[in-house]
């Protein structure tokens, strides 16, 4: 999958310039691969974004502004959902694309598909967490008193064997 990033090279506006800088090193300081696509430049680019962006989507006068963001031919947003969805630690989703294992982003999406008593975590997520944390512990505690049981259980054995051994020996 490769994020496409529609930029105006030559914006005379400079809050478009800043947007799209930001756009850009964010993408790369996350290492992802994108693609620029200039559409000051290309005219097929413009067009391919401009008929591409949903209608819903589009501001009063019909025409989006750069930077626009897809995910290969799938819509992802413009600059200010890009900038909602990084506050929110959410950009992988925003983009499309699976969190990598350990970001805060990977953490919250667990956190949303835990499935409690009937309940959907995101109902009240912290909640949720506590549950499962302390139904594991329950769990590890239960394991570690079955084992301790059985650790009993097999050094009263060994002493009734350790017994029988030594009346047998008295006996003889």
């Amino acid at each position: 999958m490769v994020i496409k990033v529609f930029l105006a090279s030559s914006s005379g506006s400079t809050a478009i310039k800043k947007k799209q800088q930001d756009v850009v090193a964010f993408l790369e300081a996350l290492k992802l691969d994108y693609t620029q696509l200039d559409i000051a430049c290309n005219e097929e680019n413009r067009m391919w974004m401009r008929q591409n962006v949903p209608e819903e989507k589009k501001p009063t006068n019909g025409i989006p502004l750069p930077p626009q963001i897809f995910n290969e031919e799938q819509y992802c947003g413009d600059y200010d959902t890009f900038f909602d969805a990084k506050e929110d630690n959410s950009v992988y989703a925003f983009l499309g694309l699976p969190p990598p294992p350990g970001s805060k982003e990977a953490v919250q999406a667990d956190k949303e598909h835990i499935v409690q008593n009937g309940t959907h975590a995101a109902e009240n997520p912290d909640d949720s967490i506590q549950a499962q944390v302390e139904e594991e512990e329950e769990q590890e505690e239960e394991e570690l008193r079955q084992l301790e049981e059985e650790e009993e259980a097999e050094a009263q054995e060994g002493e009734e064997d350790d017994l029988e051994e030594t009346q047998e020996e008295e006996a003889e």
